[in-house]
């Protein structure tokens, strides 16, 4: 089949389509373009009578008149050599005319479609991303990460564990507990010491030796051994001090004269009733604990045989520095309990 005219070859199959349907070809659907266009060219030379007056037409007409008066169709006939070879002449006319057709037509569909098919293989094609695509990405990551780890904390209770944590650790009276429990793990390991209780195997996956555990020896307590020294530190550093703090509390006196004061005339016992800000003065305590413990661990004084030498000289080497240590911790106590008066003036 001879190539199809150069005005049918540059229309696009939507308009072949349509073009098909106004001059009545049939079964033309399941055509692709090319055999659309050889399709039409031959149905409309054949019906060129009829269809030769439809305007829509006219440029195919036109097109077929050029390709009429070409130079290859001009200079077919002097390859000729007889008359008796026309036939064949212009067989080989018509196949020289059409091989000249199809390269260009295929040339120009070609030339035609490449630049969309490289414009859409280009946009498939993933680009790097540049440096500030990086930050960005970066940026968001890091605030996520930010805001859920936020997140975390304040649905942990994390916030109000600490803030009960800090109000319950911000009086004198934890100062004094915390300092006498520093003093109390020096001195556990004299009055219970430790004894070989088991032993942890050792795990090869872990890459772990056997580890000895050792426990306070609670059989301690049934022995005279553990209870006066025992006895001795909580006469020295918690009884006595105790006593004259609550005796002599200065801040209850002075809560109690500022209560009379501000009503007037009142009977002793409301004066009474004012609460006090501390049932042991914390000042007092301090003070008179530094007191005792000079006297008795560093002076040697016994209080007429009721403390025994050997458990002061027990407690003096368990302690941290021994007395000398101790009175560190009144003073910071002192400090801290004058600190505080101050504050709530």
């Amino acid at each position: 089949m001879s190539g199809a005219n150069s005005w049918l070859v540059r229309q696009r199959k939507s308009d072949l389509i349509e073009l098909a349907e106004k001059v009545g070809l049939k079964d033309y659907e399941d055509y692709k373009k090319n055999d659309l266009e050889l399709q039409l060219d031959e149905f409309i030379s054949e019906n060129a009578t009829r269809l030769q007056s439809d305007p829509k037409l006219a440029p195919y007409f036109s097109s077929r008149a050029r390709n009429a008066g070409s130079p290859v169709k001009k200079e077919a006939p002097e390859l000729k050599v007889s008359k008796r070879r026309a036939t064949k002449s212009a067989t080989e006319d018509t196949v020289t005319v059409d091989t000249d057709e199809e390269p260009t037509r295929s040339t120009s569909t070609v030339i035609a479609r490449t630049p969309g098919r490289a414009l859409s293989l280009a946009s498939r094609i993933p680009l790097p991303a540049t440096p500030a695509d990086v930050a960005s990405a970066v940026d968001r990551g890091t605030v996520a990460v930010r805001e859920r780890v936020a997140s975390l904390y304040h649905e942990s209770g994390l916030t109000e564990a600490t803030q009960a944590t800090r109000e319950s650790l911000s009086t004198v009276n934890s100062v004094l507990l915390v300092i006498a429990a520093f003093e109390l793990y020096y001195l556990r390991p004299e009055l219970l010491p430790d004894r070989y209780a088991f032993t942890i195997p050792a795990i090869k996956l872990l890459g772990t030796s056997d580890y000895p555990v050792h426990l306070p020896d609670m059989f301690a307590l049934l022995t005279s051994s553990f209870w006066s020294p025992a006895l001795t530190w909580v006469f020295t550093s918690l009884l006595v001090p105790s006593l004259f703090g609550y005796f002599f509390n200065l801040s209850a006196a002075h809560s109690s004269s500022s209560a009379g004061h501000g009503r007037g005339r009142q009977t002793r016992s409301s004066v009474a009733a004012g609460a006090p800000e501390y049932a042991v003065d914390p000042l007092t305590f301090s003070v008179v604990k530094a007191l005792v413990t000079y006297v008795v661990y560093a002076q040697g004084v016994s209080f007429g045989g009721w403390i025994a030498p050997e458990s002061v000289a027990r407690i003096n080497s368990a302690l941290y520095s021994g007395w000398k240590g101790v009175l560190v911790g009144t003073a910071v106590a002192g400090v801290a309990s004058v600190y505080d008066a101050v504050l709530k003036k």
